[in-house]
């Protein structure tokens, strides 16, 4: 059953909030991203709850990085699954735009849904590899054309308009998901620096401030991808998405997802 979820930091921040009225104090950082409890944090996250920075990091990657990996012509069939629409069995939702399309229209024309990678396979030369390019995680399917679009750009605000992008935004050396998979994509880019270390004879990822990255083991920009992951929490379809892969695929989880707040008590 899906991971139990106690979201208490908006009660917590208002509280400190009333008894700071009248006060002078120095600037308070914001409070981070929702703490949560659940379910597995006595059984598969025990070797890490209680534990920030460094620490935490390395016990998250050792944790997660026992899982069962699958190939790149499986993920078509395991996307049909992982990304259901929860109002139409015979469809998937697509990252980016949103749009609800029928699982058959999977391909590589105009109209069809592909397979994206959200860590661009070219940011650390991984390709389509069994291991990060097969990594359930960070793919997703999205339409043809949008996924083209964004193509291997960085992530950082700002731009024009994505055709079909639902909201979606695109410069010259960024991109922009809309509001509601910005905290997805957040959390999947940090998956995979925290799954993919360098240890397991692929690059070692990792986020940084930059955009304009191109084949270098980097994705930018950390701080906006940490304002994504605090304004989008994980919704219900991430939180099905993530024991879907748990449950049926890879039998590893994405702890951002578990555990928003972990973001800010790594980076």
């Amino acid at each position: 059953m899906p991971a139990t979820h106690i979201r208490r930091w908006k009660t917590l921040a208002l509280t400190t909030s009333a008894v700071l009225v009248g006060l002078t104090m120095p600037a308070v950082t914001a409070t981070p991203a929702s703490a949560t409890t659940t379910a597995y944090d006595s059984t598969y996250y025990a070797n890490a709850v209680g534990k920030t920075g460094t620490s935490l990091k390395s016990s998250l990657h050792t944790i997660i990085s026992s899982q069962t990996k699958i190939s790149y012509s499986a993920v078509w069939n395991a996307l049909k699954v992982t990304d259901q629409d929860p109002n139409n069995s015979s469809n998937v939702i697509l990252l980016y735009s949103g749009v609800s399309r029928a699982k058959t229209l999977n391909g590589g024309d105009v109209g069809d849904w592909n397979r994206e990678h959200v860590w661009a396979k070219s940011h650390g030369d991984f390709g389509e590899v069994t291991g990060p390019g097969t990594d359930l995680h960070h793919l997703r399917p999205a339409d043809v054309q949008v996924n083209s679009t964004r193509g291997n750009l960085d992530f950082d605000n700002g731009g024009s308009t994505v055709t079909n992008g639902g909201g979606s935004l695109v410069d010259s050396d960024s991109f922009e998901p809309r509001d509601a998979d910005k905290g997805d994509v957040a959390r999947m880019i940090l998956y995979m620096a925290v799954r993919y270390e360098g240890d397991d004879g692929f690059a070692d990822l990792e986020p940084n401030e930059k955009v304009g990255n191109g084949s270098n083991p980097y994705i930018g920009k950390l701080s906006v991808l940490k304002e994504w992951n605090e304004e989008d929490p994980p919704s219900a379809f991430e939180e099905n998405r993530n024991q879907v892969i748990y449950n049926t695929y890879q039998h590893n989880r994405n702890p951002f997802i578990d555990h928003p707040e972990w973001v800010e008590a790594i980076w």
